[in-house]
């Protein structure tokens, strides 16, 4: 009867009857297990591409690091290791060995110290040091500098009570230079600055020994492994060190040793690396150089770039009281006053000065020195003061916000931009008022100057004195098409240059364009192809070099990420430069994100991630990404737990506009049944469709552990309307949470929504006009933009105007123009209306919205009856820092949504408060 009754039951209820089963022996996720789940890290490739590094960093707990040699599939384990490089040949690794955890919680901080890891991935053998600083290999990979931490001072002899305190960054430590070959080395001792040649000719290291007043530089041959000693002084500091890339010339600064660091004034001294001659440098009484004036060289080897000043400034003394008759001196006692003085006509507002004058002290201005005809040119300076560096030997571009500086309060950034004559120093102006977040490219032969402005591409003839309008008559857009700001939308970018100055690529909202800049005329790289499938397309997979961009040539295949905007997929293709046409290499239903490349070979790094894959890492040629060879397994992580699925909601909100968002899916999920739903949002969100959880604890709901407990999660996009952004929310988010009701899915009584910062101004706003939510938790929310309009950003100092006006609250005039609007979106205007529990969290050190704004929601709330929570975590900034809050608040975020949408038994900490009470 048994076995009749078994073959009766139909095949989908004996499938859901297994999976039932399954589900029962997985394990539920706890905030335990997110606690230990590691993330990988920045990936790093050899310059060969024989070796992998990344580090696997847990939310909570120590690192290691994870080495692989691709072709013979072995992998090495660093147990703490953090921060790993490799050498370019492959053949050695290092890693950062900082201090654990436990010992960071329970030792002094100085009782902690890093060390470091060598490996050698040919044998697998490690070499461990302890109290290390920072490591570098040299660019042939063939040597390995160690840098040590200074060790600790011992108790002064009574006669030298009355010597000069030495300032801590004179003091030096010791180094050693290992040759991996054979494990020779050279150590030394009192250094404070060392240096590499990119030829691996050089190592040179700076020595300051104060105490004995000797001030040496020394050099190791690489190529001979011998020592020579290039310059001694007694009285002058060596401060800053740079060796030209072909090796023969060494650049230093120095400047006298008894002299207060803050007030000393160095000199740029050159030395020939083939005579060792000290070259003599032109000198400048306009200019000079302090201790943050940096020396390089052009990879060219023929100029010399330094930061200068006009002058050292002094260091400013307190007034002090040492007399009866100071007790009474006007000038002594006012000078001990605290006061800051604002001024209407300040360039920057006091608060913002500030934040900028540590940066502003150390800011030195660029000048170059040109080797062979020994002459110096300034080219920046306090009107222009910002020179961005490249390795272009006629112009580099520069910029000036100076004349904007007060209008940034209200109107948001903005600067001029000029041509800069490296020859003559002469600076000619490109563009006026231009926005910041839209920079200019410089061509790498300093012909062309390629710009975006109000919807059009230009391109500028340096030598011709004319721009063309490179757009003009192309009829795809290349504005934002999706911009909802207030103001000009920006652009989708640029691309690389072609190496020889011939072409640039650019970017409209699908597709890839080469212009060239003999004719000026552009055409689709990508034939339309992205935009016939909604498909964005960009370059991904160049080398990039730390001193320079990106470059192409003609005929040269590269790789092209596609994102679909209909399937929230990637997939990689190919196009070779000049040849319109784009052939597809891997299709994925999947999140792919190029990562690394390696410098001499074609070998790139790219993960792969679902909802319920883990993004790890795999290798493969630029050229064919589809034969791939995956080199991490953390997705053994999920092993064990149900993780739920992500699927694609789409619906029309309020004003009839499609709009897309993500469904996650409970563990063990039913269907027909409804379920309570989290809504989290900030305003796209449909991207992540196809991205794996954060794994981490912080002010966000886990995704991964809501839908292991029951929640369905919905990430809808949002679309806003200039001036009204509370209105446009409210119209995104209800409409999207009505489509999950009518699919049957969320329970009508038990949708909660949770945002922060600017999410958690809309989740404020939103429980104002509408009753759909049962609960709702804001972290950092603006409640009233009438008080907010003129608040401060406290991690930067900058007034919060420009935000509104301009930026992301969209309501684009300013409080006094259009006081109603800001009332109309202020949540605490309309606290009566709210009938949705609330929880508010703030950082009482909020760097980015002040807190007072969660205190002004909580009051008008508490006044109105309703019902209200208020978690203040003290001493903490916009997003929550220190773990023992991010998990409180974790615990109690869950507890509050369980509570108010699964109907769980109220903690006591939300039926009735908690005292105040002070510790020990």
């Amino acid at each position: 009867m048994t076995l009749k009754l078994h073959k009766l039951i139909p095949l989908t209820l004996l499938t859901a009857s297994m999976s039932l089963t399954a589900a029962e022996q997985a394990t539920s996720l706890s905030l335990n297990d997110i606690m230990h789940f590691e993330t990988l890290k920045q990936p790093v490739l050899s310059d060969n591409g024989r070796t992998l590094a990344v580090e696997a960093m847990p939310d909570r707990g120590d690192s290691r690091a994870l080495i692989n040699i691709i072709e013979s599939k072995k992998q090495f384990v660093i147990d703490g290791g953090s921060d790993v490089k490799v050498n370019s040949q492959g053949s050695y690794a290092i890693a950062m060995l900082k201090p654990s955890l436990l010992d960071k919680e329970t030792l002094k901080k100085s009782e902690l110290n890093s060390g470091l890891a060598l490996l050698n991935t040919a044998t697998g053998e490690q070499q461990r040091f302890e109290k290390v600083k920072q490591a570098e290999f040299s660019d042939d990979g063939l040597f390995l500098a160690i840098w040590f931490d200074v060790e600790d001072e011992k108790e002064a002899d009574s006669d030298d009570k009355d010597a000069p305190k030495i300032n801590e960054k004179d003091i030096g430590s010791a180094i050693k230079l290992i040759k991996l070959a054979d494990n020779s080395s050279h150590d030394f001792i009192n250094v404070t600055q060392f240096a590499f040649d990119r030829v691996g000719k050089n190592f040179v290291v700076a020595i300051n020994d104060n105490k004995a007043k000797q001030h040496f530089i020394k050099k190791v041959n690489l190529a001979n492994n011998t020592l020579k000693q290039l310059y001694k002084s007694t009285d002058n500091q060596i401060g800053e060190l740079s060796l030209s890339d072909d090796g023969n010339w060494l650049a230093f600064t120095q400047g006298n040793a008894t002299d207060d660091r803050d007030e000393r004034e160095y000199q740029l001294s050159l030395l020939s690396l083939e005579t060792f001659e000290l070259k003599d440098t032109p000198q400048d009484d306009d200019w000079t150089l302090n201790q943050y004036s940096k020396v390089f060289f052009s990879e060219d080897s023929l100029r010399l770039f330094l930061g200068r000043v006009p002058q050292v400034d002094k260091i400013i003394s307190l007034a002090e009281i040492e007399t009866e008759a100071d007790l009474f001196d006007e000038t002594v006692v006012t000078g001990l006053r605290n006061l800051k003085v604002w001024h209407g006509d300040d360039p920057k507002i006091k608060p913002h000065e500030i934040k900028q004058y540590s940066k502003e002290v150390q800011r030195t201005y660029l000048a170059v020195l040109h080797i062979n005809a020994n002459r110096i040119v300034q080219l920046a300076d306090e009107t222009i003061p910002n020179v961005l560096y490249g390795e272009q030997q006629r112009y580099l571009l520069a910029t000036s916000d100076v004349p904007y500086q007060k209008m940034i309060t209200w109107a948001g950034f903005y600067q001029d931009v000029y041509l800069v004559d490296l020859n003559t120093g002469r600076k000619q102006q490109l563009l006026t008022q231009h926005p910041t977040n839209e920079m200019p490219t410089l061509s790498p032969n300093a012909r062309f100057v390629a710009y975006y402005q109000q919807g059009q591409l230009f391109m500028y003839d340096i030598a011709g004195v004319r721009k063309h309008t490179i757009s003009r008559d192309i009829s795809v857009s290349f504005a934002n098409e999706d911009h909802d700001y207030p103001g000009n939308a920006p652009s989708y970018g640029f691309g690389p240059w072609l190496a020889d100055g011939s072409g640039i690529i650019a970017y409209d909202k699908y597709d890839v364009w080469q212009f060239n800049t003999s004719s000026f005329d552009g055409y689709m790289l990508t034939k339309g192809q992205g935009r016939e499938t909604s498909t964005q397309l960009r370059i991904e997979g160049l080398y990039e070099d730390q001193n320079a961009p990106a470059e192409v040539t003609q005929e040269q295949s590269v790789l092209i990420h596609g994102y679909n905007e209909s399937t929230k997929a990637d997939s990689l293709y190919s196009v070779t430069i000049g040849v319109p046409g784009l052939t597809e290499l891997v299709d994925s239903k999947a999140k792919l994100k190029v990562l690394a490349r390696s410098k001499n070979a074609d070998t790139i790094v790219y993960s792969k991630e679902r909802y319920d894959l883990y993004p790890d890492l795999y290798t493969a040629s630029v050229t064919s990404p589809n034969d791939a060879v995956k080199q991490t397994d953390l997705d053994k992580q999920r092993d064990g737990f149900n993780w739920g699925s992500a699927e694609l909601v789409q619906w029309s909100d309020a004003d009839g506009r499609k709009t897309d968002g993500v469904l996650i899916k409970p563990t063990n999920y039913q269907e027909g049944k409804q379920y309570p739903v989290m809504v989290y949002f900030y305003r796209f969100m449909s991207d992540r469709l196809h991205s794996f959880p954060h794994m981490a604890i912080n002010h966000r709901p886990n995704f991964a552990w809501y839908a292991d407990n029951g929640y369905a999660i919905f990430l809808p996009d949002i679309r806003f309307e200039v001036g009204y952004p509370g209105a446009s929310a409210v119209k995104g988010l209800t409409s999207g949470v009505q489509k999950l009701i009518d699919m049957g899915i969320a329970d009508p009584d038990a949708v909660g929504i949770q945002g922060h910062s600017w999410g958690g101004y809309q989740t404020a706003f939103a429980v104002t006009q509408t009753n759909i939510f049962k609960a709702a938790v804001t972290g950092a929310p603006v409640s009233n933009m009438t008080s907010a309009y003129s608040g401060i950003r406290h991690g930067s100092g900058l007034a919060r105007q420009f935000q509104y006006e301009t930026g992301q609250s969209r309501i684009a005039e300013s409080l006094f123009q259009s006081p109603q609007k800001y009332i109309e979106n202020s949540p605490v205007f309309y606290v009566e209306r709210i009938q949705t529990p609330m929880m508010i969290m703030f950082g009482d050190k909020d760097d980015a919205v002040p807190w007072e704004q969660g205190v002004e929601l909580y009051l008008a709330m508490r006044r109105t009856g309703k019902d209200v929570v208020f978690l203040q975590y003290e001493d903490e900034p916009h997003h929550l820092k220190k773990y023992p809050n991010k998990l409180d608040y974790t615990i109690r975020m869950k507890q509050y949504f369980d509570h108010y949408l699964k109907g769980a038994k109220a903690p006591e900490w939300l039926e009735k408060g908690e005292a105040y009470k002070e510790y020990k």
